[in-house]
């Protein structure tokens, strides 16, 4: 087993939502950096999985009629199938449901309940269930929204563990200023500074709300929260706390990938965890961007959320990887363009690449019946694409291990165009004209041969199907795993005196104005889809009571732009309700205003205020909202 490994992980998905194209991307990076490191001759361990804690899992498992395991045993099967469609080589997939999880999950808790870490109090302020994050008041957007994704926070107040999080803000800042690798690209690193600057507080680390999660050790009233449920993953997958051998052998992680919008789990809270319980920190966290499409955030309401499977139908799995990979810097937010898709095949792919491919093996059949010459005339020029292939190889390996996908692929491409220029300056088929030539012919051709069989190893963990494929066409059988990564650059290694394979085309030409018009096609069903979802049964919309009520009071609600307390009288009693409503009438004004309210709403808080009902109004083009009930109407009067 070699001595040298490498460990890179994504992050665990939740379970609530189908696959989409932000999954892939990050878990096609990850498989990318662990087939270069398996060539290299590295023992690797990558990482995928599932989170199915928490307590949105439990809300979408009850909106589908499911059970939470129910849901995930279902939504699990979609990442499975889609990572085996995108021929993702992961070793192991973690199911935070899997006994093994649990034991390692309430393991950490205890350990770091023994080590002084962990204190029951109790919990009071505001989380954003769709984030499973806490906010203090002071973060909150207009009023009480989330600042991660503008969704109403609930107000929680209620016996909670803490872990003492604050206890190692001062170690945590030293370690990312010793360890400057420990936080990518920079600019994450320094909003992460920033943020441990202002000051850690102590986390709380339980609930006692829901039931869906792994229970506290010694108190199974509370659940775990999910963030330190999850995070532990990339320890139990490995056997903590037993130090196992694959523990022993691949921790601490080189690189756990991640999405920008989870960054501070994976840099603050993930670190403290491990400070606590006396394990090493990971090398290296990176944070990719986000993508749009065409444009515009990806939305389903917008119909322009992008199903990866469709993708690999429609594009081929392989273009899909190399699009993700070569549009967009690591790191960066990229925009998902079908025209530049489309480029990216019949420019990079079909043309440079496939081209370069045909030509050179439709040669070696033409002028030496299908046979790998040898290579036995020796030129200047051959030495100079023989340092070119070795170049590549060293600039890849830096690229690669620097997660700069982009860069690695641009400097295969480099190789590419300048083994185009060689065959058009060794000029193959003027040399063929002349017998006495036919040893340098061969030479030449063999070098170009030699050249595909290197790119074909670049390409390999970028586009393996591509790769296999041409290693097929030049009959290659010498293994593409290599023991080190000097085996790997090494030239002129490819058997002579071997029958080509069968020769066909790598990729078919696109044509743009058909697929985008096929895409197009697609877009539209996908909205006519979502209008037949947003549909509701007569008997649904029969559920509500819809009354026209009368406000007898109003105020507004501090430390909100948006937010009004009103007092309803609806016939049959008073009602408080909180209404949205500020930007648009003043509390005085509206005192004697007929309203419709719905009023067998489930009673919420919203800013601490309890609301008992919901007013109904009609939104001007402006933003602004209009109450719509004539003053003859009598107060009580049923609304359907």
């Amino acid at each position: 087993m070699s001595e040298k490994t490498f460990y890179v992980s994504t992050p665990i998905y939740y379970v609530n939502d189908i696959p989409h194209i932000g999954h892939a991307y990050t878990t096609v990076a990850a498989d990318t950096v662990a087939r270069y490191k398996r060539l290299a001759g590295y023992d690797v361990f990558f990482l995928t999985g599932t989170d199915e804690h928490g307590q949105k899992i439990e809300q979408a498992a009850s909106v589908k009629g499911f059970t939470p395991k129910e849901l995930a045993d279902n939504v699990v099967v979609r990442f499975k199938n889609l990572w085996e469609k995108l021929n993702i080589s992961n070793d192991h997939f973690v199911r935070t449901t899997e006994e093994y999880h649990k034991k390692t999950v309430q393991a950490v808790f205890t350990k770091m309940k023994e080590n002084g870490d962990i204190y029951l109090g109790e919990y009071e302020g505001w989380y954003c269930t769709p984030c499973e994050t806490y906010w203090t008041e002071t973060q909150l957007l207009d009023g009480n929204c989330c600042p991660s994704c503008r969704r109403e926070t609930t107000k929680l107040k209620e016996p909670s563990y803490f872990f003492r999080m604050s206890k190692y803000q001062d170690k945590l800042l030293e370690h990312i200023e010793k360890n400057p690798d420990f936080i990518k690209p920079v600019s994450r690193r320094n909003e992460i500074i920033s943020f441990i600057k202002e000051g850690l507080r102590d986390l709380s680390v339980s609930r006692v709300s829901f039931n869906w999660g792994i229970p506290v050790p010694g108190d199974e009233k509370h659940v775990i929260y999910v963030w330190i449920d999850a995070l532990t993953n990339y320890i139990s997958a490995l056997g903590y706390p037993d130090r196992s051998d694959d523990f022993n052998r691949y921790w601490p992680a080189d690189y756990h990938l991640v999405g920008k919008d989870i960054l501070r789990f994976h840099t603050v809270y993930w670190p403290t965890m491990l400070l606590s319980i006396g394990v090493e920190l990971p090398k290296s966290v990176f944070a990719h961007g986000w993508w749009t499409v065409e444009g515009q955030k990806m939305s389903k309401s917008l119909g322009n959320a992008i199903d990866p499977y469709w993708l690999a139908d429609k594009f081929g799995v392989d273009p899909i990887r190399y699009f993700l990979l070569r549009e967009v810097p690591f790191g960066l937010d990229g925009d998902f363009s079908f025209k530049a898709l489309i480029h990216r095949i019949n420019s990079d792919l079909a043309n440079d690449l496939g081209n370069l491919l045909n030509r050179t093996l439709g040669m070696v059949k033409r002028y030496f019946n299908g046979v790998v010459p040898e290579y036995s005339v020796q030129d200047k020029l051959d030495d100079e694409l023989a340092d070119v292939i070795k170049k590549t190889f060293e600039d890849i390996d830096v690229h690669i291990s620097n997660l700069a996908f982009n860069k690695a692929l641009a400097s295969i491409w480099e190789l590419v165009s300048f083994l185009n220029r060689y065959v058009d300056t060794t000029a193959p088929w003027f040399l063929a004209k002349d017998e006495s030539k036919k040893d340098r012919l061969g030479s030449v051709l063999y070098c170009v041969l030699d050249g595909l069989r290197a790119l074909s190893l670049m390409l390999y963990p970028f586009i393996p199907e591509t790769s296999e494929n041409m290693r097929n066409q030049l009959n290659t059988q010498k293994s593409i795993f290599k023991e080190n990564f000097e085996d790997l650059k090494k030239v002129r290694t490819l058997e002579s005196g071997q029958h080509l394979g069968k020769v066909k085309q790598l990729y078919p030409r696109l044509d743009e104005k058909e697929i985008l018009n096929d895409v197009k096609e697609l877009q539209e069903q996908d909205k006519e889809d979502k209008k037949e979802e947003n549909t509701v049964e007569f008997d649904d919309f029969a559920k509500l009571s819809i009354k026209v009520g009368q406000v007898v009071a109003g105020e507004k609600i501090k430390k909100s732009d948006k937010l009004l307390k009103l007092h309803v009288d609806i016939g049959t009693e008073e009602r408080q309700i909180v209404a949205g409503i500020a930007k648009s009438y003043a509390p005085e004004d509206l005192i004697g205003k007929k309203v419709a309210v719905v009023t067998n709403l489930k009673p919420a808080k919203l800013m601490g205020v309890l609301s008992e009902g919901m007013i109904l109004a009609a939104e001007k083009e402006d933003g602004h909202a209009v109450l719509v009930i004539n003053d003859d109407v009598k107060v009580g009067s049923v609304i359907k």
